[in-house]
């Protein structure tokens, strides 16, 4: 069975709606840093207050200038679609752009957004969508070598930790594929599996066929979704870490962040305990796992203080740590870790 794969049409406008929280826009940030030829502008509702810093756009503005879609860049909690953004939406489709969502909530399941695309002839993309048929997992071992992220939270760098390695290996003549298990991660490699729309039952499944069985000298660099250690989305971190069966995995985390995006009431783990978590679940379905590295996210602070983290954190776990944007020696010891 194939993975899923999506031909979105590009370029795109990115659709920020009305969010205020920068985490909940890591869809348009994700596509402004790993597809940026494919990004032409941003549009917002007036009581939005993060921006990617690219052009503002209205959606007219946009296809004049060649957008094919409105890409909805945010993936907040829940996946809604408030009523607030329809107007904006409706506009979009009036103006002759397709849209794009990863949301729960099915673009086509609203009515005014499916009648206006039909009478406009244009076309609503719903990424979480996930194969028809899918099996429920084997746990059995298949070919091929596998390397996952996790993390201490949600939104703090496990997508651009997985694409980074991934380049970066394929730089130096490895055999490595990223493999996206979220919308903006679909939205960048064209293939994937929203492994959180997938029911139950089915995930640990589904991140098998996600990550098939491949030559000996493959290796996969799976996308992580959510915490094991947060209240509302560790259930889709344990499906993709038992289906992925990874050989090894890195934590990823942003030093200082204390409280767990969208529940403050709970605490960001240290990464120890992640570790620790991770390789005591992941045993289930690969008995050799092991933790390979630390990724942190470094984003706001100077280099001075990044590589000052950075090299306590590794000192302390005594792992390769890195900041995989910044790049430099640090990375590349990240990277020789990965090939191991």
């Amino acid at each position: 069975m194939a993975v899923a794969t999506h031909t979105l049409p590009a370029p795109y406008l990115l659709f920020l709606g009305d969010t205020i929280e920068p985490g909940f826009a890591k869809t348009a940030f994700g596509l402004r840093d790993w597809a940026p030829e494919r990004c032409l502008g941003e549009w917002s509702l007036p009581s939005a207050t993060v921006s990617t810093g690219l052009p503002r756009l209205s959606p007219a503005q946009a296809a004049a200038q060649g957008a094919r879609a409105l890409v909805i860049g945010v993936a907040n909690p829940g996946g809604i679609i408030p009523a607030s953004w329809m107007p904006e939406l409706l506009a979009a489709i009036e103006a002759g752009l397709d849209i794009v969502a990863g949301m729960h909530v099915r673009l086509a399941s609203l009515a005014p957004l499916a009648e206006a695309a039909a009478r406009h002839g244009r076309a609503l993309i719903d990424l979480r969508t996930p194969p028809a048929d899918l099996a429920v997992a084997t746990g059995l071992k298949r070919t091929g070598r596998r390397l996952l992220t996790v993390g201490t939270d949600c939104a703090l760098g496990k997508k651009y930790t997985a694409l980074a390695i991934a380049r970066g290996l394929a730089a130096r003549g490895l055999d490595a594929t990223f493999r996206a298990s979220g919308q903006t991660g679909i939205m960048i490699a064209g293939q994937g599996i929203a492994i959180d729309a997938v029911i139950a039952d089915f995930a640990a499944g589904a991140a098998e066929l996600l990550s098939p069985a491949a030559a000996p000298d493959h290796l996969d660099v799976i996308e992580g979704q959510g915490s094991l250690f947060h209240p509302a989305y560790a259930a889709v971190s344990l499906a993709l870490l038992h289906g992925s069966q990874p050989d090894g995995f890195i934590v990823c985390h942003q030093p200082g962040r204390a409280a767990v995006l969208g529940s403050p009431a709970f605490r960001v783990p240290p990464i120890a305990a992640v570790i620790a978590q991770t390789v005591m679940l992941g045993r289930l379905t690969n008995p050799a796992i092991r933790c390979v590295g630390i990724s942190l996210n470094t984003a706001g602070m100077t280099a001075e203080d990044a590589d000052r983290v950075i090299a306590e954190t590794g000192a302390e776990h005594g792992l390769p740590a890195a900041d995989p944007i910044r790049g430099g020696a640090a990375f590349d010891a990240l990277l020789d870790a990965c090939q191991a």
